[in-house]
């Protein structure tokens, strides 16, 4: 079921066949994603009632963390309301409620992934999946196949998930790569799907464009360095290795982002700048400011925050529009938001500082990094296939990775991908256990 489940959690929601509800005067939809975490949730309800709910003790500390971020966002949802602000409550009660519903999976995963064999099924879906997203990217990129704002020939593909969501698919694929290549093959998955899920994983991450990614996907080959030196088997093919996939990535990357980073680089005065430019539409400089308006909201708001998604409703952010304009004038008036615009603060831990305060940024950091440390300790203690116990504290790292370029929104793939790993890190330590 979670093999299964895996093409409908990693689809962008425009091509899922969905209902939509009629609820108190707005809609609600229910997509296939929605669907297959809820039969992931009852497969690992009645595993657990058959074999026991043994292996959710190992990841106890994790789930109480996520605890702790669901109460913070129940607590964002009402909030506005309590204060009478112009705030759009049912919208962002129904995202609260699908962001609670995919952590369902992190409860799930250990009680279907009992054992390092179980992965094997799970991570072949996720490979061939991968490779399909791969595939379309490429015939995107070169105008063979339309994507959500029609043929672009040779800009970055979203494939059928989205950017940053192909990113973070094509990165949980490209770990199980740096994660064998370090460690040994991850669940004795065979060496043409290992490089299946290497050169696919790869492919994906650079059609993306998304520098966010790139910056996960090389801390988790050094994570992946990290432990295998640790256990000692790190050696300099290993070495090398590793370091190839990195600097074949970031060069694709790079490569293809090439416009929006030297635009930067201009802003920054390192480039000549040229005349009468503007730095709107995707450049790293809207994400500066919009960045800045995070932070100003923040500042003004530390003990409780806006309120959950409050960040992209005008209220919140109007009040600073006319220090952003001074701060970055060469910024186009359509790349700061509007009502017609609401893009959001695009960066997930500056977004849960300023709509959750100092508590939800505490948490929103505590739900990655619990099982981060959960998932290194298993890494190093596991007494054989490392690479498997390794595998969560890859795709953390990679989510991590990719939040600094995305705000948070419920029910995306990177959503799903960080319960997995939450999940999958908890699995993990019980195999430890069981060591």
């Amino acid at each position: 079921m979670l093999a299964l489940a895996l093409p409908a959690l990693f689809l962008h929601v425009d091509y899922q066949p969905k209902v939509t509800l009629a609820l108190g005067g707005d809609e609600a939809e229910i997509a296939l994603s929605d669907v297959a975490v809820l039969v992931v949730a009852f497969a690992g309800l009645h595993a657990g009632r058959r074999l026991g709910f043994t292996p959710l003790r190992a990841g106890v500390w994790p789930f109480v963390a996520a605890g702790a971020l669901l109460a913070l966002i129940a607590v964002g949802t009402m909030q506005p309301v309590l204060l009478d602000r112009d705030y759009a409550f049912l919208d962002h009660a129904l995202t609260a409620a699908k962001f609670a519903e995919y952590s369902v999976l992190a409860l799930a995963v250990p009680l279907l992934v009992r054992t390092r064999d179980d992965l094997r099924l799970v991570l072949g879906v996720l490979i061939a999946w991968t490779a399909a997203a791969a595939l379309v990217a490429v015939l995107q990129f070169f105008g063979v196949v339309r994507e959500f704002r029609g043929y672009r020939p040779g800009q970055r593909a979203p494939s059928f998930v989205g950017h940053h969501d192909l990113a973070a698919l094509a990165g949980a694929a490209t770990s199980i790569g740096l994660a064998s290549l370090a460690l040994g093959p991850v669940a004795g998955l065979r060496r043409a799907l290992l490089w299946t899920a290497t050169v696919a994983g790869a492919v994906g991450v650079v059609l993306s464009g998304a520098l966010a990614g790139f910056l996960g996907v090389a801390a988790a080959a050094l994570a992946a360095g990290l432990v295998a030196r640790t256990r000692h088997v790190l050696d300099l093919a290993k070495a090398g290795g590793l370091v190839a996939v990195v600097v074949v990535i970031g060069a694709g990357v790079f490569t293809l982002r090439a416009a929006n980073i030297g635009s930067f680089l201009r802003f920054l005065g390192i480039e000549q700048p040229r005349d009468e430019e503007t730095f709107g539409g995707e450049s790293y400089v809207q994400r500066l400011a919009l960045g800045y308006l995070g932070v100003r909201i923040f500042l003004d708001h530390p003990a409780l925050g806006v309120g959950w998604q409050a960040t992209s409703e005008e209220w919140t952010y109007a009040p600073y529009l006319d220090d952003t304009r001074e701060r970055y004038p060469n910024l186009p008036e359509e790349s700061l938001p509007s009502p017609e615009h609401p893009w959001g603060i695009q960066n997930g831990y500056l977004q849960a500082a300023a709509e959750l305060g100092v508590a939800g940024a505490l948490a929103f950091l505590a739900v990655l990094l619990v099982p981060l440390g959960l998932a290194w300790r298993a890494a190093l203690r596991a007494r054989e296939a490392a690479a498997d116990a390794a595998l969560p504290l890859l795709w953390l790292l990679v989510t991590m990775g990719i939040w600094l370029g995305l705000g948070v929104v419920a029910g995306i793939p990177l959503v799903a991908l960080q319960w997995l790993a939450v999940g999958l890190a908890a699995a993990a330590a019980g195999w430890h256990a069981d060591d």
